[in-house]
């Protein structure tokens, strides 16, 4: 009879948790960034808290201040800066369209006779073909940026809302966070250091995630936007964001944006323009991953870039903008649960 009243209670508790579940789906992002939020910025709290111990909320609601300050301000501050390039470049473009057949002839015209004969010989010679290609390219592209910038222009309200969901959230994972986590943890069916070493793996991976990518990311969007602007080159801005976003994929990354720009550059005829572009590519925007990542993430918890790539389409194509973060982050529990599941077996942990 026990048995059949412990298995009852254990079907109750799940579903309970889906409903749970399914009832805070809607605010799944404001839950994410405010537990993303709640592990990077617990360091700071902590050490507010020592200064004002008998006051919680206090240090609490201060770091929450700061949070706003430097993280969300700014970050509403630009993306209304970059729905309104989105939406105007796009208009623009619609009125008066890139001629890419002319460039793409001066750039045939500029090559070199053997470059020609090569390209002659693996038959990429059909011009008409390449611009047909390549404007639907740009124009399904330009116009995928603009729908989604003025999508999110019309869901202001909802932005708002999940916004201070996400803020409401990150004040009590301050103030109370220990005290949820171990409530948590004395929940977990596992042992007391397998369910440690699970929550602080998270906690790091998190922390590395957020370091390694959202930061890498920032500095080369920055980097990038900043040389499109010096160059002249419209919708700096736009392109800058652009690129931040391209840079959390490895390998590919922000040459998806400023190779074509700068073939476009020199097809254009502005071969200064041009090389300075591509040295910046190459040697200031692509060496910003090699040099910071290692320094931010750390050996420990950096994936094979293969990992990185494949998790975070995924993480994209499931869950929109927050699988940049949740692709990484399951990629990495993947494998640490696996490797505290092989230490449990060996009898290391």
């Amino acid at each position: 009879m026990r048995d059949f009243e412990d298995k009852v209670l254990l079907f109750f508790v799940g579903v309970v948790s889906v409903a749970a579940l399914w009832v805070a789906a809607p605010f799944a992002g404001a839950i994410l960034w405010a537990i993303v939020a709640g592990i990077l910025f617990v360091p700071l709290n902590r050490r507010i808290h020592a200064r004002i111990p008998s006051w919680p909320n206090a240090s609490a609601l201060t770091t929450l201040l700061i949070i706003i300050a430097i993280v969300i301000l700014p970050a509403v501050a630009i993306g209304s800066l970059l729905v309104d390039q989105a939406i105007t470049t796009y208009a623009r473009l619609q009125r008066d369209p890139l001629d890419v057949g002319l460039a793409l002839q001066s750039l045939w015209d500029g090559l070199p006779a053997s470059a020609r004969g090569a390209l002659d010989q693996m038959g990429l010679v059909d011009l008409a073909a390449v611009q047909e290609r390549l404007s639907s390219f740009i124009e399904s592209g330009l116009s995928l940026v603009a729908q989604q910038a003025l999508s999110v222009g019309q869901g202001a309200f909802t932005f708002v809302v999940a916004i201070g969901v996400m803020l409401y959230l990150t004040f009590f994972l301050l103030r109370d966070g220990e005290e949820l986590l171990h409530a948590i943890g004395e929940r977990v069916p596992m042992k007391p250091r397998q369910r440690r070493e699970l929550f602080e793996k998270f906690a790091t991976v998190v922390r590395a995630t957020i370091k390694g990518s959202i930061v890498v990311a920032i500095v080369q969007g920055v980097i990038g936007g900043t040389v499109f602007w010096a160059l002249g080159i419209e919708a700096a801005l736009l392109w800058g964001v652009v690129m931040g976003f391209l840079s959390l994929l490895p390998a590919v990354g922000t040459g998806l944006v400023w190779i074509p720009v700068a073939i476009f550059l020199f097809a254009s005829g502005n071969y200064g323009d041009g090389l300075i572009l591509v040295l910046c590519g190459i040697f200031i925007i692509g060496m910003v991953d090699n040099v910071l990542r290692p320094i931010l993430v750390g050996k420990d918890t950096r994936m094979p870039d293969w990992v990185v790539l494949v998790s975070t389409l995924g993480g994209i194509s499931v869950m929109g903008i927050n699988g940049f973060i949740v692709g990484p982050v399951i990629a990495a529990m993947f494998i640490a649960s696996w490797d505290i599941f092989g230490k449990a077996r060996s009898g290391a942990l």
